[in-house]
């Protein structure tokens, strides 16, 4: 992929350095995040603010050959590794990365989609994944034996993830199941269903498939919850309760049966009554990136721009979703403005990194993201090129580091849910 001119990161110095106008929300985003590896925290960005685990992922120390190095230099190392390891690899990039590292990407797509490609490569022994943890471990469930998924920075890890940990939604699992019991209905409907979001660690998706649960997309989230309810009562949704309340209100669900669980209280919040009367149960979890979007910058876009056309992601809350004109997945929006044959006003509720790729990409068009402030996902943005060369330098000298493996049984129990996904197919 052809680097796009100005990148991200080179307006964020610009602004910083007070040589362009703009906002960031940080001016911590124009230093190299090896200066954040040793403390705790999800770097600077939109994530900054939120707490971090005990015990989550840390990167060791980067060797200071490649901070130091220039972006050229870094290119340069890049390219020849990639030559030098052939067909032996394959380098996946999300949507949300930084232009810097997408232009060595050999496929570039959102989680799930880039768990697929690497499918595509069996011959690939080593695949880097160019995005947060939980994608990676994604990537080795479904791997192929002997292939090794590597996580270039192992401090990129994913704040909304964290937010559900396998021991607090097994301690709601227990407190759901003395409330409702086990035994099915008389349609043979479990009492619930547990749902998980593809952006949860490999612990819960295999929580899902030992409980006869599912993985779903925020594509296919609709198609997920029919197969749930088609199977159970209710469902408990976790981790991102604003997917879960989008989709389910467009589905028909009213706001009064989808109480929210917060694991911190008893019966998460809620009276056992609104618990029996649920449809789904909405674990109190939230994308960072998506919760910046707001009504008044919709408004404020339409106020600047009468023909607007709004697309906001269902990460983003309900209100911002009402107010926009659409809203979907990362690979909706991109199919809408590729497929726009007419020049289009679009603002984009969505991570800042992929918008301004949309904007260079089609020119026709006028695109921009709804936020005016520059925040990109502080998790995507730990990703530099920086320690892809350095990944990708250990492996020409025959050294994998940063390594992400599943344990045999959890890959089992959470490749159960996510071939239940696949299997669940739209009515019609």
């Amino acid at each position: 992929m052809a680097p796009i001119t100005p990148t991200l990161d080179a307006t964020i110095r610009a602004i910083t350095n007070g040589e362009a106008p703009g906002d960031t929300c940080t001016p911590d985003l124009a230093t190299g995040p090896w200066e954040f590896d040793a403390t705790p925290g999800y770097g600077p960005g939109s994530s900054m603010l939120d707490p971090i685990p005990t015990g989550a992922p840390r990167q060791g120390a980067l060797p200071r050959a490649y901070q130091e190095a220039s972006t050229e230099d870094l290119h340069r190392r890049i390219r020849a590794a990639k030559e030098a390891l052939g067909e032996r690899l394959v380098i996946l990039g999300h949507f949300y990365q930084r232009d810097e590292v997408v232009q060595h990407a050999d496929f570039l797509g959102d989680s799930f989609q880039l768990a697929n490609a690497a499918l595509t490569k069996p011959d690939a022994e080593h695949i880097v994944f160019c995005g947060v943890h939980f994608m990676a471990e994604t990537a080795d469930i479904l791997a192929r034996e002997g292939q090794r998924v590597i996580l270039p920075n192992l401090a990129a890890g994913c704040s909304m993830a964290d937010m559900a940990d396998v021991d607090s939604v097994e301690s709601a699992w227990e407190q759901l199941t003395a409330l409702y019991g086990t035994e099915p209905d008389a349609h043979g409907r479990a009492p619930v269903i547990p749902v998980t979001y593809m952006n949860s660690s490999a612990a819960l998706k295999a929580f899902c498939g030992r409980n006869g649960g599912i993985v779903c997309t925020s594509s296919n989230a609709s198609t997920v919850l029919e197969w749930a309810f088609q199977r159970g009562q209710r469902v408990l949704f976790f981790p991102d309760q604003h997917l879960g309340r989008n989709t389910a209100k467009a589905m028909g669900v009213p706001l009064s049966r989808m109480p929210m669980w917060n694991p911190r209280q008893p019966l998460g919040g809620s009276t056992a009554d609104e618990l029996v009367d649920a449809r789904v149960i909405l674990w109190h979890g939230y994308c960072s990136v998506h919760k910046r979007f707001s009504v008044d910058q919709v408004t404020a876009a339409r106020e600047q721009h009468p023909d607007v056309r709004v697309i906001v992601h269902p990460e983003c809350p309900m209100e911002v979703v009402d107010a926009a004109d659409e809203a979907g997945s990362t690979d909706y929006i991109r199919r809408a403005v590729a497929s726009a044959t007419t020049p289009t006003t679009f603002a984009i509720g969505t991570e800042i990194n992929m918008v301004n790729r949309l904007a260079a990409e089609h020119p026709q068009h006028t695109i921009f993201c709804l936020d005016p402030v520059i925040c990109p996902c502080s998790t995507m943005y730990r990703i530099h090129p920086g320690y892809l060369a350095w990944v990708l330098d250990e492996l020409v000298a025959g050294r994998v580091v940063n390594q992400i493996t599943v344990e045999p049984d959890m890959q089992a129990d959470a490749r159960l849910a996510l071939e239940r996904m696949l299997a669940a197919k739209p009515r019609g």
